[in-house]
């Protein structure tokens, strides 16, 4: 296959997310959370895990511990107890008391609206930097890339071989999105990924933009 050319790209991309729009509109977080500090734990408490099944513990998690300055007080042993149920749950519980007590420390108690300070708090990366920027903030500096974004990016040839890190691929994306678009492809991708573009058995016959698939035409 010849090497598709940038402005190609470009073009193919407005159109994949033009598509998008019309399927799943602006797209919609699956976590549920009130405030920037709720989002934040919802998206720690998500690594490795479903949507679903942290939603099953934040309403206790959040009763409990409303605020930044409640958490901060918490026994990590007492954040175990609640969100036993996770993955690595006792790392995300460490990290959430040691969060919340940066939190305090360094930003007066507030998420700052920040990709780099975000970066600073502990269990938050890049990913979830980019999920806070642009679902809380609505202050898009960059895309998510999850394990949905990264394998669609790559079966729509968005990113090529040598993005083969989530930080890799982000970049590709970005030289490919204007900004105005970042907001959305990361909640828009991740119901695609699940309604289509499964990573076993994905739905390639209904898909919606196949015909904008290098991979479905191989």
């Amino acid at each position: 296959m010849p090497r598709e050319l940038k402005a190609d790209k470009i073009a193919r991309a407005a159109k994949i997310e033009a598509r998008m729009f019309e399927h799943y509109g602006e797209g919609a977080c699956s976590l549920d959370y009130l405030t920037p500090f709720q989002l934040t734990v919802a998206v720690v408490l998500s690594a490795q895990c479903t949507d679903a099944a942290v939603n099953k513990v934040t309403p206790a998690l959040f009763a409990a511990y409303p605020t930044p300055a409640a958490m901060a007080s918490a026994r990590v042993e007492d954040v175990e107890e609640i969100i036993h149920s996770l993955g690595f749950f006792r790392a995300k519980a460490k990290n959430l008391v040691a969060l919340a007590q940066t939190l305090l420390t360094e930003f007066g108690g507030e998420v700052p609206n920040d990709l780099e300070l975000l970066q600073k708090l502990p269990g938050v990366g890049r990913k979830t930097a980019n999920v806070i920027m642009c679902e809380a903030f609505r202050n898009p500096q960059g895309i998510a890339v999850d394990t949905h974004v990264f394998r669609i990016a790559h079966r729509l040839k968005l990113a090529g071989p040598s993005a083969d890190t989530p930080a890799k691929t982000e970049q590709a994306l970005l030289r490919v999105y204007p900004q105005s678009d970042w907001l959305y492809i990361n909640h828009q991708w991740v119901h695609f990924g699940r309604d289509f573009c499964r990573a076993q058995r994905p739905k390639c016959a209904d898909c919606f933009i196949q015909d904008l698939c290098p991979s479905f035409a191989e």
